[in-house]
């Protein structure tokens, strides 16, 4: 069989409700580059079936800066690390709010508050409440949370209050989690995404790649978010913060990025898919490529770290012959 009718003949599986297995998926991440182009082809045949060419775009909004008390390696936010960051308690209701008229008037699908921290204080809770039941009556904007870990009773008071989904990644497999993060395990994370699920959110949950797992790490993560039914997968490349351990990481090829993608696509064909940290310094010149197994991404910067610009990305998706979707496809 040819190289374009093996990559052809799984995507032709798989859209018929075939299921990619754990070896084929490893085979995804070990295609050699020759066959990188028919194999990013066969995971846009799966990405056009379920998104066609529209771009989702999520915009990050930095609520709470620098003062998690957990030790995740990657991580230039933990205290535990001397990253230089910046460090901020709670923005108010009222910063949230202009974040969200921004990130709305620039066509963003969804709005993500994100802090710092291991889980919610009361306080912080409300905080993102009220700023959720606000932008939920002015603008059409969906909302994402990300607060660290979740109690039964925060998860459903942040449902009640109009939070559309929550954020919480597994960062790798469970094999190589431990390697990363001492502070909490990765059972605690997953508990944390079927709690969201089981309050009435959508999950967003994905990970990092580049974080010294091995290929075979990469697969069971996907797996993973196979078995939990995630609604979202941000996919992240390591961008090696200064002063954390991972510091001095390699980064992932370009090549090895876009096979990461694809395989992520091929593993759970129906999602969304999101190219996420670290897209600009790891893939360069080869982004637009992304947009073949990824239909969704973040625009306007990553935190801590910023992006390529608002007017550069949305250039980007229309010199690649895609289009943003509408708030209506959120």
């Amino acid at each position: 069989m040819s190289v374009v009718s093996h990559w052809n003949a799984l995507a032709d599986r798989v859209l018929d409700g075939g299921a990619v297995t754990a070896d084929e998926a490893l085979a995804a991440l070990r295609a050699p580059d020759s066959e990188l182009i028919e194999l990013l082809l066969a995971a846009y045949r799966l990405r056009y079936q379920h998104h066609r060419r529209e771009v989702r775009i999520h915009v990050l909004q930095n609520a709470k800066s620098g003062l998690c008390p957990e030790d995740c390696a990657f991580c230039s936010q933990s205290v535990v690390h001397q990253s230089p960051v910046p460090r901020y308690r709670m923005q108010t209701v009222d910063e949230l709010v202009a974040g969200a008229r921004q990130a709305h008037a620039r066509g963003a699908v969804k709005y993500c508050m994100v802090t710092s921290t291991r889980g919610p204080s009361d306080r912080d809770l409300g905080v993102i409440c009220e700023a959720t039941r606000r932008i939920k009556v002015e603008l059409g904007i969906q909302i994402c949370a990300s607060l660290g870990l979740l109690t039964d009773g925060q998860a459903a008071e942040l449902a009640a209050a109009g939070v559309d989904r929550f954020n919480h990644n597994l960062e790798s497999s469970r094999r190589h989690f431990p390697a990363i993060c001492s502070t909490h395990d990765f059972d605690d994370r997953v508990a944390t995404v079927r709690r969201a699920r089981a309050a009435g959110m959508e999950a967003c949950c994905g990970g990092i790649m580049g974080m010294g797992e091995r290929l075979e790490d990469r697969v069971a993560l996907a797996l993973e978010l196979r078995e939990l039914e995630v609604e979202s997968i941000p996919v992240n490349f390591l961008d090696p913060r200064p002063e954390t351990p991972l510091a001095n990481a390699e980064r992932l090829t370009p090549a090895d990025a876009l096979r990461a993608l694809a395989m992520m696509r091929l593993v759970n064909p129906t999602r969304d898919i999101r190219v996420a940290g670290g897209r600009e310094v790891t893939l360069g010149w080869a982004q637009p490529l992304a947009l073949l197994p990824a239909n969704s991404m973040f625009i306007n910067g990553y935190l801590t770290t910023p992006g390529a610009g608002w007017e550069a990305d949305l250039a980007m998706i229309e010199a690649a012959g895609f289009e943003v979707a509408a708030h209506s496809a959120a």
